[in-house]
């Protein structure tokens, strides 16, 4: 290592050591001196509560936080003084990094050097020492690099240097940077800066910490409780499930809540609470000063300028006033809400994860929380052998002194056992141990079971959360037989609300489905002024099947995850058993026992309005099948009954004119090929006889021609009489029945 790099380092060092306040250092933790930590509440969004209660002598209460917690105490804390005292102020220093960002910011890992550092510390008063003992004192003027002339020795290694310049009034002294053995800071700002920053870099104490002094009034000892909201890591939940034997009935359910501790103080014989739920909680700043920027009008009374004007007999020129000043801008101070807020406490029990040290508690007591339902006994002679893991076992293995309290919309745990929870642990502690009624069977997703499990269901566990507690989104492992079967994870289920979770996938089972769409009936709405509304059903119709590769001794039941066919679409009818999801529906379909494989139709449909005339021919098939029902309303069947004559006289004439018209059609076309013909033997004089056959035929076709055409007017004046008739008594046609009329099927 060259010289001066080794130079460099140990100056580092010395400068370090200079600036240091001395002793050991602590952990940067949250503390309130004589005020101990009596509660804590964990939360999932990412803070906790904690309180701190206790006796303080004097007109001052001190709390040491962490600098990255500043912001969350100033927006939670509160103050209750149990004695009637007050609080009057709280005050805290600003941050004195906006002195020293300059230096603060070369001391990044793996970057800057001693004569960077001292470089950008130009003005800062300090003391070098040089290696012969001389003592030189100034300001830092600037640090200048030396460049070395090449000497007669090529081979000789050239090593880079600085120089030092400092002015203390008149007189500058320079000194080589390799000369320095130490150097002194006087300004106490920058020395706290490089302290702290260093033992950020070595990743000791983590953060800075901020003095908050709390000033009393009233008595002058006062007993006091304190709370606030600050960061904390989340609680995550765990657990267990023991399957039914049979399949059915009553299973264990058991869950654990991991705690991690990372405030840098041990957590001692305090009462723990842990909430579900997900309250808004945001970041803000409110120590750091904010400026707020203001307009510049300073040049509006410097840029008014009087004109220079020739004095004339008899005129005068007066001065120009000067421009008032801008009235200065009043800047608010921020507030600190200071509302008190009540909160019960909980507890529990646990043994720190990461460390030896032992967690402090009272022994198990012999009964159960009343919370807790007491799980049955099973006879030893009800199983072959005895297991390691079973719901007795399991139950009587683990004891959860737990009470469920709803705030606000929140579940929160409140453990009955104080706890302790040291510094840096992870901490497992029992919320729960109670019988929910479960079921093991199976579930069919679209999509299958995964890649390669395509038509398999899932093998699930479904059970109601009879528990009071909300069971927040975290692992469970299943267990069965007396081993582990699978895991699985679950959304947030709250208290009496069925779950299904799945844990392994069943390859025995293949389920398939196939769909269709079609239009079905078509009823009537109502008749206003002409216009006809109808409801007509869309129907989607999917048959589910389930097959078996192997025969099974006992029926089974698969829950099909049914996707809503959306919009109004309903089940008709309504498969037994069927559950509501927010966008699909749980169908259960039974599989009999030795059964190789059973279907399953679900028919989802919808209503759709539209209108209709009464020319269009669904609306007399829709008209002549309501009159059909034997049990139509009379009212009805009076409005109906001649708009339905009308109709189908008016159908009737349509039937004759289209008939005629036909008829016509062909005679026309007779006729133009018999005039053809009689085209072609016109001057043949041995077709006299086939002319005149042919002449009589057309002019027999002429007579039918003029025939059918009277008809078609007759027909035609006919039908514009019975439709005015008919338009007319459909504009005067209301007809709104209270539900829609269906035809006769």
């Amino acid at each position: 290592m060259p010289t001066f790099a080794r130079s460099s380092l140990r100056l580092v060092l010395a400068a370090a050591a200079l600036a240091a306040c001395g002793g050991a250092r602590t952990p940067y933790s949250t503390t309130g001196g004589a005020l101990q930590l009596s509660k804590v509440v964990l939360y999932r969004n990412g803070v906790g509560y904690f309180e701190r209660g206790g006796r303080v002598t004097g007109d001052n209460l001190t709390i040491r936080v962490r600098k990255d917690q500043v912001n969350d105490l100033l927006k939670s804390l509160t103050v209750v003084e149990k004695a009637g005292g007050r609080a009057v102020s709280i005050s805290m220093p600003l941050d004195p990094r906006a002195w020293a960002n300059a230096a603060n910011a070369t001391l990044g890992p793996g970057s800057g050097s001693l004569a960077e550092v001292l470089d950008k510390l130009r003005g800062t008063e300090v003391t070098l020492r040089t290696k012969d003992g001389e003592a030189i004192d100034g300001r830092i003027l600037i640090v200048e690099a030396i460049v070395p002339e090449p000497g007669p020795d090529k081979e000789q290694r050239i090593e880079r240097d600085y120089k030092v310049t400092l002015i203390k009034s008149s007189r500058m002294s320079v000194v080589r940077l390799s000369q320095v053995a130490g150097i002194t800071l006087h300004n106490g700002d920058i020395a706290l800066q490089f302290q702290r920053s260093l033992d950020a870099t070595a990743g000791e104490g983590m953060f800075q910490q901020v003095d908050v002094t709390i000033r009393l009034s009233g008595q002058h000892s006062h007993d006091l409780v304190v709370s606030y909201v600050v960061g904390a890591p989340m609680w995550k939940p765990t657990y267990r499930i023991v399957l039914p034997e049979k399949g059915k009935g009553a299973a264990l359910l058991q869950g654990w809540a991991v705690v991690d501790n990372t405030t840098g103080e041990d957590w001692r014989n305090i009462k723990l609470a842990l909430t579900s739920g997900a309250p808004i909680a945001f970041r803000y700043d409110l120590h750091t000063p904010r400026d707020v920027i203001r307009a510049d009008l300073s040049a509006i009374g410097s840029s008014r300028r009087a004109t220079v004007s020739v004095g004339e007999a008899g005129y005068a020129q007066p001065d120009a006033a000067p421009a008032p000043p801008p009235p200065p801008m009043v800047q608010p101070a921020p507030k600190t809400d200071a509302a008190k807020d009540s909160w019960g406490g909980g507890s529990g029990r646990g043994a720190p994860a990461n460390k030896p040290t032992p967690v402090t508690r009272a022994p198990a007591p012999s009964t159960r929380s009343v919370e807790t339902k007491k799980v049955d006994e099973i006879s030893a002679e009800d199983r072959d052998e005895p297991s390691a893991v079973d719901a007795v076992a399991l139950s009587t293995s683990m004891q959860a002194n737990t009470k469920s309290s709803m705030i606000s919309g929140l579940t929160r745990y409140d453990l009955d056992d104080k706890l302790t929870v040291p510094d840096g642990t992870s901490t497992m502690v029992a919320i729960i141990n109670q019988q929910v009624e479960g079921e093991e069977t199976f579930l069919f997703r679209p999509g299958g079971a995964g890649s390669g499990y395509e038509a398999n269901p899932y093998r699930v566990i479904r059970f109601k959360n009879s528990t009071p507690f909300a069971l927040e989104s975290g692992p469970i492992s299943i267990y069965s037989g007396g081993s582990f079967v699978g895991e699985g994870i679950s959304e947030p289920v709250s208290a009496n609300v069925a779950v299904t979770i799945p844990f392994a996938v069943e390859s025995g089972l293949l389920v398939s489905s196939r769909a269709q769409y079609r239009s079905d009936e078509i009823r009537l709405v109502k008749i206003v002024r002409g216009v006809i509304e109808i409801e007509q059903f869309g129907r989607r119709q999917t048959t589910w099947e389930i097959k078996t590769q192997i025969a099974r001794t006992e029926d089974i039941t698969v829950y099909v995850r049914h996707a809503k066919a959306g919009g109004s679409y309903a089940l008709m009818p309504r498969p037994t058993g069927a559950e509501d999801l927010p966008d699909a529906y749980l169908i259960p379909i039974k599989l009999a026992a030795k059964a190789i494989e059973t279907k399953l139709e679900v028919i989802e449909q919808t209503p759709s309005r539209s209108t209709l005339s009464i020319w269009d021919s669904r609306a007399l098939v829709l008209f002549e099948g309501i009159l059909a029902q034997g049990n139509l309303d009379r009212a009805i069947r009076d409005k109906l009954a001649p708009i339905v004559k009308l109709r189908q006289e008016v159908a009737k004439i349509d039937t004759e004119i289209e008939g005629k018209t036909r008829t016509r059609q062909e005679l026309d076309q007779r006729a133009n090929e018999t005039r053809q013909n009689l085209e072609a033997i016109k001057r043949d004089p041995a077709a006299n006889q086939l002319r005149k056959k042919l002449s009589d035929r057309l002019e027999q076709f002429s007579k039918d021609g003029d025939k059918l055409g009277r008809d078609l007017v007759e027909l035609q004046t006919k039908r514009t009489e019975k439709k005015v008739g008919l338009e007319d008594a459909m504009q005067n046609l209301d007809l709104s029945p209270k539900e829609p009329l269906s035809p006769k099927p």
